[in-house]
């Protein structure tokens, strides 16, 4: 059983990067949340002068057992397919990190396909998809603890190449489904106003999904009465996250706590992430302070998720694709923040008269 030692930033520097950012050759407050991003970095690495070195993104892929009760207008053939496509460099993650400068990894931590022959893969396999959760735990507790290693032991990797800033996506026909699950019990929110259509469901398929998904919750509801009764203690949420989740998503969980640990900046992406992020933090409530919510996307519900940790994602523009596009997306104005604090002048440097 692995533990992380996340704290808070250490607030002693918060005095010396106001004074910092306000003597910038500018309006007090006038660049908004670019001068809120650069606080946070500068906290998050300690210094008024931060940086982004070497970003790096893991793309985690897995199947669902649920998937087979047909809670998804994709079958879970697209997972593997979207993986092996990934590798020719096809994806729309793929054109991101090219053109922001992030190394991708590519992880198969539980997709239900053989993928070990197929070059530019990490094969850290923990199962060949998920069990069905509408009968039974999806995971074992020692899958779910291979699961969080993993993801951990990659930002590891990132971290040796000199990452200080990673960005984490998915690949998972399904997902959506335990994300509003885990939305429900951590937000303490009717399961029905969680539920969206995920990669396209029409009406009648929507209606399934929210009939599936209502029975797997009562089921688990009625095993586990006090985890469902108190579901952000740290013991029901571990519960809660193994029972209902990915392997994709315990890892993105395990790389979460592990970079945060390592003082690193978390780039957080859609309705999947953000339900990641939102476990992580009913875990370690600290690793909020490391987490930079890149948008808020199409997904029913997704906002309301953002808002239950106080988040401010910094774009909105109906993206749903997930895989860590809507992250990626959002790196240039991280970028135009730091180079905000590091580059512009100040007035005394600039012979401009302070007028505030």
């Amino acid at each position: 059983m692995r533990t992380f030692h996340i704290q808070q930033p250490d607030q002693q520097l918060l005095p010396a990067i106001t004074q910092k950012i306000d003597n910038l050759n500018k309006p007090k407050g006038s660049l908004g949340r670019l001068e809120t991003l650069a606080a946070q970095l500068c906290l998050i690495q300690q210094t008024t002068s931060p940086t982004l070195s070497h970003p790096c993104h893991l793309l985690f892929g897995g199947d669902h057992g649920i998937e087979r009760e047909g809670v998804s207008v994709s079958p879970r053939e697209v997972t593997w397919q979207q993986m092996v496509n990934f590798t020719k460099g096809g994806g729309g993650v793929n054109m991101f990190c090219r053109q922001h400068g992030f190394h991708l990894r590519i992880v198969d931590i539980g997709v239900d396909h053989d993928l070990s022959a197929v070059p530019g893969i990490l094969h850290r396999k923990v199962a060949c998809g998920t069990a069905n959760f509408l009968h039974q735990a999806a995971m074992t507790e020692a899958q779910y603890w291979q699961a969080i290693d993993t993801g951990a032991q990659l930002v590891d990797d990132c971290r040796a190449e000199g990452c200080n800033i990673l960005c984490i996506g998915e690949m998972g026909i399904a997902n959506t489904s335990p994300s509003s699950i885990w939305m429900s019990l951590f937000g303490n929110i009717p399961l029905d106003e969680c539920i969206g259509v995920g990669a396209g469901l029409n009406d009648s398929g929507l209606r399934h999904k929210h009939d599936v998904l209502g029975e797997a919750l009562q089921h688990f509801t009625q095993a586990h009465p006090e985890a469902a009764n108190d579901p952000n203690a740290p013991s029901s949420a571990r519960l809660i996250t193994r029972y209902f989740g990915g392997f994709e998503m315990v890892g993105a969980i395990g790389a979460m706590l592990r970079a945060a640990e390592h003082g690193m900046a978390v780039m957080v992406d859609g309705f999947i992430m953000t339900a990641c992020m939102l476990a992580a933090s009913r875990l370690y409530p600290d690793v909020l302070h490391y987490a930079i919510f890149g948008h808020c996307g199409d997904e029913s519900g997704h906002r309301r998720m953002l808002n239950l940790m106080d988040a401010r994602p910094l774009l909105q523009l109906g993206l749903r694709l997930g895989e860590g596009t809507g992250a990626l997306c959002a790196f240039p104005i991280i970028e135009s923040a730091v180079r905000m604090v590091n580059e512009m002048n100040n007035f005394d440097n600039a012979h401009i008269t302070k007028y505030f």
